[in-house]
């Protein structure tokens, strides 16, 4: 079960959560894993600073963090919290439009959950392979 909820309910309309659901699924089974509970929180910077300072002891802005909550080695559950203000910005400056940069972190969580990591270069070159691998999937 794939969730969504908004704190900034005015972005809600960039998230068509049917097909949105849809592809999560499709990235999930095409990594051989299995769907369990997913729930993604759209909130802003002044919240996501707050857990990341509480949770993970960084003094810094991010984009998004997630904490997996399966015990299972191919079960992919857990939270997701995205900061929108960080994604409106990163568009800004990666030059592309909202809607691919909130594809791009929706996608970025779930491959984390899927034992992905982005801590070193190979790491992160990895990751935004698989990234845009996945976004070119997205109907």
């Amino acid at each position: 079960m794939i969730n969504f909820s908004f704190q900034q309910i005015e972005y809600a309309e960039y998230i068509e959560e049917i097909t949105t659901r849809d592809w999560i699924r499709n990235v999930i089974s095409s990594e051989q894993k299995i769907e369990g509970e997913i729930h993604y929180v759209f909130c802003n910077d002044h919240e996501l600073l707050s857990m990341n300072k509480s949770f993970l002891d960084h003094d810094t802005y991010t984009d998004i963090i997630s904490f997996p909550s399966s015990e299972i080695n191919n079960l992919i559950s857990g939270e997701i919290y995205i900061s929108i203000d960080r994604v409106v910005e990163n568009a800004k400056s990666l030059k592309v439009s909202f809607g691919k940069e909130l594809s791009r972190v929706i996608i970025h969580g779930i491959l984390h959950f899927m034992g992905y990591d982005d801590h070193s270069p190979n790491e992160k070159k990895q990751m935004r392979e698989k990234e845009d691998y996945y976004l070119n999937l997205q109907p």
